[in-house]
């Protein structure tokens, strides 16, 4: 998914997006069928509509007829005041019409957008982790909203535009045929001269169009990235490099739909050029009959006018056909997203988990390597057992698997072998939503949302009181931050809680996981964040929330770890020791040379920061 090397698609789970792009048609709108389905008395009235507008302008050409061959002379003179009411009556039933037409096709585009656009977000939650791990968000949220937007033209406007013209079109030859068969024979000949120029063209529309959307995805994404990192941009000072890869971007975005615009500019010319040049021959031999008196100069009239509808008909396809395959190639992409399926989902009888939930954890000879990382196993054979209400430390150099073993209690991953028990049922067979509620993650990077204070914490458990709420902040020792916060808990946090430390991040996700008050917590460098006298309150707080439930604890600072009642040392995959603090420091092993260098170095740094202290001082 590289901004430079022009991929597209999602990844590894979307290969049909790079299907020849010659073998592309309008068929993907298909997919919008089952959505109109939905509204099935909405798309009636619409197309009532637009069949009540298409006779009303049918019948113009005939009154005209009439009026000509009829109304300007002596003996009906009379009568032309009726055509003219009759005229006037018509005009008016086929602006009802119309109206009527525009306001349900129009409304059936929002309604059906709408649903899409809610059906797309809900797909996109329950798709799996490794998606996530190939597919750039920036273009995920582009399909969701310019994707869906072209849709929502091309449903609005241009099929309905599409279905009037065609029908109107279908109308006229007939009536055509009806008022001269000598002469539709010429319009007859003319037709494959329009159309195989609008199909020739049409594909090449439709592969630009296809093409421009995925660079607009692409520079979309790349923007979406930077953006979200806006910060640490400013800090390295790299806006340059990233304005100039984004302006490349951007500007192959507009190349690509120059060269859209160009193709359909090209259809919209050769199609209006030779449906008009048609209508001149067709009038010109028409002429000549009506001074051979083979028609009355009312029927010629009646035939240009149902020439020139058929032709203006045709001329409209031709301009929005270029709309319908931008739909379609849109349509294309979101079908695509829609049919990935989630790799862990759940079993077709998923076994419930037994009621009340202790928090008993296994890992049993699992091994597991991330699809974007094969070359090296993330977990080799780990084995364990966490019993109810156990406080366990999981510690280890960076890379070790500490994090992959709480992914996979998560079941963000299901094992490429062995198995991961919760209160002894195999999670691969369990209900993942049901597995994830009797959960509380207080992860090392606190996900924040633009929200209040206390939608945040909510987000732990939606229904929780004002009380539930407020408890939650004061155990997670945030009660003094949030009290001096202008509207306390009502306060707006912005963007990834941008307004906030660092530290207080990491309490509102404590707050979060307080509230959530599941049987296993689990806590991956919690107090990271945190200055000694806050990490001190935290310490407290958790070592509450701890108390008769299974906890999991990540750490990469020991001293956090202390009162534990076991301790796992990961490296490489692999559990390579295993017991408390001062037997594993006896052990003389990974931990105890972890915990030489921490301890030593920190009681250095206490040496140097105190110089009281210091006999060389």
């Amino acid at each position: 998914m590289n901004l430079d090397s022009g991929g597209r698609g999602f990844g590894p789970a979307a290969p049909r997006s790079e299907a020849p792009a010659g073998r592309r048609s309008v068929r993907p709108l298909a997919a919008m069928v089952p959505f109109v389905q939905r509204y099935w008395v909405r798309a009636l009235a619409a197309v009532s509509s637009l069949v009540v507008a298409s006779l009303a302008t049918l019948v113009l050409p005939v009154a005209v007829r009439r009026m000509i061959d009829y109304g300007f002379t002596e003996d009906h003179s009379a009568l032309i005041d009726q055509y003219f009411s009759v005229l006037l009556v018509v005009a008016g039933v086929l602006a009802a019409a119309s109206a009527m037409r525009y306001y349900f096709v129009t409304t059936l585009g929002e309604r059906i957008v709408a649903d899409l656009r809610a059906k797309v977000f809900s797909h996109l939650t329950s798709l799996s982790a490794p998606f996530f791990d190939s597919a750039r968000s920036g273009e995920l949220i582009s399909r969701l909203t310019a994707d869906t937007t072209q849709l929502k033209s091309a449903v609005g406007a241009s099929v309905s535009i599409t279905l009037r013209n065609l029908m109107l079109f279908l109308g006229s030859t007939a009536m055509m045929v009806v008022t001269s068969p000598r002469l539709s024979l010429f319009v007859l000949c003319a037709i494959p001269l329009i159309v195989l120029p609008m199909v020739a063209f049409g594909r090449t529309v439709r592969r630009r169009s296809r093409e421009a959307q995925d660079t607009l995805a692409e520079a979309s994404g790349y923007a979406a990235e930077l953006i979200g990192a806006i910060r640490t941009l400013q800090a390295f000072t790299n806006e340059k490099t990233a304005v100039g890869r984004f302006a490349a971007a951007v500007e192959r975005a507009y190349s690509t739909a120059v060269s859209s615009t160009r193709a359909r500019a090209w259809l919209t010319g050769v199609a209006i050029f030779m449906v008009f040049g048609s209508i001149v021959v067709i009038l010109w031999v028409g002429a000549q009959d009506v001074f051979e008196q083979r028609i009355t100069a009312g029927r010629l009239s009646q035939f240009v006018l149902y020439a020139v509808f058929a032709a203006g008909a045709l001329a409209e396809l031709s301009q929005v056909w270029g709309e319908i395959a931008q739909a379609a190639g849109a349509a294309e992409r979101l079908t695509e997203l829609l049919e990935i399926e989630p790799e862990i989902r759940a079993p077709a009888t998923p076994v419930a988990l037994p009621l009340p939930a202790k928090g008993e954890v296994a890992f049993e000879d699992v091994r597991f390597t991330y699809p974007t990382r094969q070359e090296v196993p993330a977990l080799d054979g780990v084995s364990f057992r966490v019993r109810p209400g156990e406080k366990v430390a999981i510690v280890g150099p960076s890379g070790a698997g500490k994090s992959t073993v709480f992914h996979l209690l998560l079941r963000f991953y299901d094992p490429e072998a062995g198995a991961v028990t919760f209160d002894g049922v195999k999670l691969v067979d369990a209900e993942p939503r049901e597995i994830r509620s009797r959960i509380a993650l207080v992860p090392q990077d606190a996900a924040v949302f633009a929200a209040t204070i206390a939608e945040n914490i909510r987000f732990g458990s939606p229904d929780a009181t004002e009380a539930e709420v407020a408890r939650a902040i004061d155990l997670a020792a945030a009660s003094d931050f949030v009290a001096r916060l202008p509207k306390g808990v009502d306060t707006a946090v912005g963007e990834r809680g941008v307004l906030l430390s660092g530290g207080e991040r990491q309490r509102l996700a404590i707050a979060r996981a307080i509230l959530r008050d599941a049987p296993l917590l689990l806590l991956d460098e919690a107090t990271s964040s945190l200055d000694a006298e806050n990490e001190t309150l935290v310490k407290a707080a958790l070592g509450r929330l701890m108390q008769n439930r299974t906890t999991l604890v990540i750490a990469h600072r020991l001293a956090t770890v202390l009162s534990c009642d076991r301790i796992l040392v990961m490296d490489r995959g692999r559990i390579v020791e295993e017991g408390t603090h001062d037997t594993l420091v006896a052990k003389g092993g990974l931990y105890a040379r972890l915990a030489r260098l921490q301890f030593d170095t920190t009681a250095e740094s206490d040496r140097v920061s105190d110089p009281v202290s210091d006999p060389v001082s």
